[in-house]
């Protein structure tokens, strides 16, 4: 006679996984929202491309004005494009909060900073457009802004006006 076998154990079964939550950031966007993000950097790209032809381009032996703003359009344009092929899925974008406007002020103070910069040279307008950067979109302290900020002007300064002699301007 033989024992009889024990049952066999219970099967266990594993929690589902969830994926993570974005606790730290705004929810995923959809369809729609990468379908925008494409058409608008794609537009900025063509207009940047445009921009460039009429600034002229040169040739790589004695390169126009237009030559990296239109390396750097071209290289924007076939990333959008990428995006509006790939980006379909809605992937992990995110949706629009108010933080999304962040780039728009960094865009706004930058040109300000070209707008400033023929008036009364680069050291001012460099210097609080590091600052703004650093201690209102970065989030840093006053003494790191300020520091950092100061040291990245010299820095400049000392490289280009100093060291290369370019004709960029300036006030001292």
């Amino acid at each position: 006679m033989t024992a009889p076998h024990p049952p066999d154990p219970e099967p266990t079964v594993e929690p589902a996984v969830e994926p993570e939550a974005h606790d730290d950031g705004p929810p995923p966007a959809g369809l729609l929202a990468n379908l925008g993000a494409g058409l608008v950097t794609l537009a900025l790209g063509v207009g940047g491309v445009v921009v460039s032809l009429a600034l002229g381009v040169g040739t790589p032996a004695q390169p126009g004005s237009g030559m990296w703003p239109l390396v750097v359009s071209v290289g924007l344009v076939v990333l959008s494009l990428a995006q509006l092929v790939v980006g379909r899925a809605g992937g992990d974008g995110e949706r629009f909060t108010r933080h999304s406007w962040m780039p728009l002020v960094g865009l706004a103070t930058l040109l300000g900073l070209v707008a400033l910069l023929p008036v009364i040279g680069f050291e001012i307008p460099s210097l609080l457009l590091s600052l703004v950067w650093m201690r209102f979109l970065g989030g840093e302290s006053w003494r790191t802004s300020v520091v950092c900020s100061l040291g990245a002007v010299v820095a400049l300064y000392l490289v280009f006006v100093a060291a290369l002699g370019t004709n960029v301007p300036h006030l001292f």
